[in-house]
């Protein structure tokens, strides 16, 4: 039949559609699925609709019928035209409907920003597209998506996605729309900005993200996070190091105030005037400490034994970075003496270094050289500040 084939596999059964489904071929259509259905019996039934042009209300009820007698149905590689169809008629509340993604090359395309999670690649003058390392990011995307809307919401000057789409090398991006936007990183290496004028620029946003609170249950805890890095070094550090740094963090008040979790010069970008945040899947909730240590990674910790480390990632020379970061410590902590602001360093190392060891461990860093150096010069650090911090709070 020329508008249905169909696979069978461990998954269930796929019924490819496809043209035109009308009164005309609706009846034959289902006559010939049930035959499908009786020969294959299988108990979930996925539809594609990557060929199909057209439904009517007569395939629309063809469908339903398959729905109502397979619960586990869903429709898949479905066009924007045919979700229009899907969700005027409701289908989309009575059922899962996955949208056919666009592909796109980012082959040649300028890196403008990497975290843990993904990549970002400028498309062209107005568009760029976030890569998610994780095959199966659909639930990431979505969630990043609706931190953002959050965090727009609440008056952060934050670039909202605005289609999905996959690359070519299968994995999922999310795409947004930064007309001429640079990132802080491009401004100060092309002499656009002065360093001071973007650390002034920068903590002038990082206090306004601090300054908003946030409903706890609509972002991750910091803090409980951070507890999970101290338990995950349990068997990793001396007992009375981990109880320590448990212990320390632990103390720290739960604080309802908004944080970025990765906040760095390749994050924020600037358009037309404007200061706007990227790379949203980070945000949380929390005392400032934490977004501090994640700072002081980006800016010293991961570059703490090979210093190009963070020209790879930055593209700015280690020295530069450490200027960046200690003015911006000094700035955010403005009004307060350089004891103060060296120890308020210290505690920012401690979890970041905590946080290094763990990502290190988890990677499997034992298995080499420079893993294990890695995790070695934490544990270090980790020895060093313990004995000296009595509060993680400044």
């Amino acid at each position: 039949m020329d508008n249905l084939s169909f696979e069978n596999n461990k998954d269930g059964l796929i019924l490819k559609l496809s043209g035109h489904i009308d009164s005309s071929n609706a009846p034959a259509i289902e006559e010939e699925i049930g035959k499908i259905r009786a020969n294959c019996k299988a108990k979930a039934v996925q539809i594609d609709c990557e060929k199909l042009e057209y439904i009517s209300s007569a395939g629309l009820r063809v469908i339903l019928r398959i729905k109502k007698e397979v619960p586990d149905t869903k429709i898949i590689n479905v066009s924007s035209e045919i979700y229009d169809i899907f969700n005027m008629t409701g289908f989309t509340e009575m059922m899962e409907i996955e949208k056919a993604f666009r592909v796109l090359s980012v082959d040649q395309c300028e890196v403008i920003g990497q975290g843990a999670n993904g990549k970002v690649y400028r498309i062209d003058q107005d568009t760029i597209v976030k890569e998610y390392f994780n095959a199966d990011a659909l639930p990431e995307i979505n969630r990043e998506r609706e931190l953002a809307r959050t965090a727009f919401v609440l008056g952060i000057p934050t670039a909202i996605p605005y289609d999905v789409v996959r690359l070519q090398n299968g994995d999922y991006g999310s795409v947004f729309e930064l007309l001429n936007a640079k990132s802080f990183a491009k401004l100060l290496i092309s002499h656009e900005k002065t360093l001071d004028e973007l650390v002034e620029m920068s903590i002038e946003l990082l206090r306004q993200i601090h300054s908003t609170k946030v409903k706890p249950d609509t972002m991750p805890d910091m803090r409980a996070t951070a507890l999970d890095w101290a338990d995950f070094l349990k068997d990793y550090l001396e007992p009375a190091q981990y109880k320590k740094l448990h212990d320390l963090i632990e103390e720290v008040p739960k604080d309802n105030h908004m944080l970025h979790g990765d906040y760095h010069l390749k994050n924020v970008m600037y358009q037309n005037g404007e200061t706007l945040l990227i790379d949203m899947d980070t945000l949380s909730h929390g005392h400032p400490i934490f977004e501090l240590a994640s700072m002081y990674n980006a800016y010293k910790g991961f570059a703490d034994l090979n210093h190009d480390n963070v020209e790879s990632f930055l593209g700015i020379p280690y020295d530069t970075a450490v200027e960046f970061w200690n003015k911006s410590l000094s700035l955010y902590l403005k009004g307060k003496d350089e004891k103060t602001v060296r120890q308020t360093e210290e505690k920012a190392m401690l979890i970041g270094h905590a946080r290094i060891m763990r990502r290190s461990i988890r990677r499997n860093g034992f298995d080499t050289p420079e893993g294990r150096a890695v995790i070695e010069n934490s544990r270090k650090h980790l020895a060093e500040l313990l004995p000296r911090i009595d509060t993680l709070v400044f």
